[in-house]
């Protein structure tokens, strides 16, 4: 019987059977089958491989042995920088001002003239003054001559006593005279120097305060004295600071155990707000005889070398005191140690890799690194870098380091 689809129908063209089209559908079966079974099988290698455990190697951390070293305790104060002499320049005559010969601010020297008052008038007070000593002199040789010839006469009875006690009387009146005319002459020649002001030591000057033609006054006629300028001296230079009871107590016995050995340091240690280290050296030549009952404190004074003029009065530093013998002492970065509430610990590494905290005791700082008192020994291996990666108990893989003082350091041997 023949199929239908292959007759054909008035009016519509004849259907053929589509061979092309069923090899492509089995084709694409093909393909669907054959993707399924790859992706099943990389799904059961991937669940093999990852149920095998990966072996990670325990995080790196940088160790090193405490740096050993031998320190004097050192107190760390605040103190200010004062002008070792400090002067006003005052007019101690009256005049008009005629001369300034300096700069404000500048250096001077000892006897250098600054500044020149009208001398004129102290010029005309020594002429005159000569000239009354003169007079006063010609008075004198006078009086001698008469006083010569009544004693003279008296002692051949042709002058009466009381004619002698005049011309002895009228002598000394003329050698009063004399006198009174010498020192007439040094007051004239002194307000003649001082018309012409001149620095009294070498150091900075401030500016003037007054400017030329003014008139000034001065002298033991005048109601005050006119303020020319200011002189500080800068080499060397105080700087003062102040200590309490506790560190006053501890300097001293340290002085007092010092001084039983003969080996008494009166040296201090400067460093200036834009300095590291300790690179200023002076001597402590002054403490106060009593404590401000106020403040609880007592006033103590250093004397420092300031050959470059650096320091000027009125500046803040640092200063550290000796307060402690010598000992031996541990140190490590400050930021190896952990606060644990008041406790202080470091991270160590056993020989196996374990992370061991260890508690200790600390002191001060010494240029960036914590004095450790007490609580390890050299054969420690302390964690300095990576500390974020040591947990205590956990495992790390240590690497060696080195601790170090800072290069500013210039007194490695001290600490605070």
């Amino acid at each position: 019987m023949a199929d239908p689809t292959d007759q054909h129908l008035p009016g519509r063209p004849a259907v053929r059977p589509v061979r092309g089209r069923s090899r492509l559908l089995w084709g694409a079966a093909i393909l669907i089958l054959g993707g399924a079974g790859l992706g099943a099988w990389h799904y059961a290698t991937g669940t093999q491989a990852a149920a095998q455990p990966i072996i990670m190697a325990p995080p790196p951390v940088t160790v090193s042995a405490p740096l050993l070293r031998d320190l004097a305790g050192w107190t760390r104060f605040t103190g200010q920088f004062s002008a070792v002499d400090q002067v006003e320049l005052r007019a101690q005559v009256s005049g008009y001002l005629t001369e300034i010969h300096f700069t404000d601010g500048q250096i001077v020297h000892k006897g250098d003239l600054l500044f020149v008052i009208d001398p004129r008038p102290y010029e005309i007070q020594l002429q005159q003054a000569n000239a009354q000593y003169q007079t006063a002199l010609a008075s004198l040789d006078l009086t001698n001559q008469q006083l010569k010839r009544a004693a003279e006469l008296q002692r051949r009875d042709f002058e009466s006593r009381d004619v002698l006690d005049q011309r002895v009387q009228a002598q000394r009146s003329a050698q009063a005279a004399v006198e009174q005319a010498t020192a007439a002459i040094h007051s004239a020649q002194l307000n003649l120097e001082f018309s012409h002001v001149t620095a009294p030591f070498g150091g900075r000057i401030g500016a003037h305060q007054i400017s030329v033609g003014n008139l000034v006054q001065g002298g033991p006629g005048a109601t005050s004295s006119t303020l020319l300028a200011t002189i500080v001296s800068l080499d060397p230079i105080h700087l003062d600071f102040d200590m309490s009871e506790s560190d006053y107590l501890a300097w001293r016995r340290y002085q007092e155990a010092a001084q039983a050995n003969g080996a008494i340091d009166p040296t201090v240690e400067a460093s200036l707000s834009d300095e590291r280290g300790w690179a200023r050296r002076g001597k402590l030549d002054f403490v106060d005889n009593q404590l401000d009952r106020s403040s609880g404190t007592i006033h103590a004074r250093a004397s420092l070398a300031n050959p470059d003029l650096l320091i000027a009065p009125g500046q803040f530093a640092s200063l550290r005191l000796p307060t402690t013998a010598t000992r031996s002492v541990f140190l490590v970065p400050d930021a190896a140690v952990i606060t644990d509430q008041s406790n202080k610990l470091v991270m160590t590494v056993a020989p196996d890799g374990t992370v061991v905290p260890k508690p200790i005791q600390v002191g001060p700082l010494n240029d960036g690194l914590r004095v450790v008192t007490a609580g390890l020994t050299q054969a420690d291996r302390v964690v300095i870098n990576g500390l974020v990666r040591a947990r205590p108990g956990g495992k790390v893989t240590p690497q060696a380091g080195t601790i170090a003082l800072a290069a500013s350091d210039t007194s490695p041997t001290r600490t605070e």
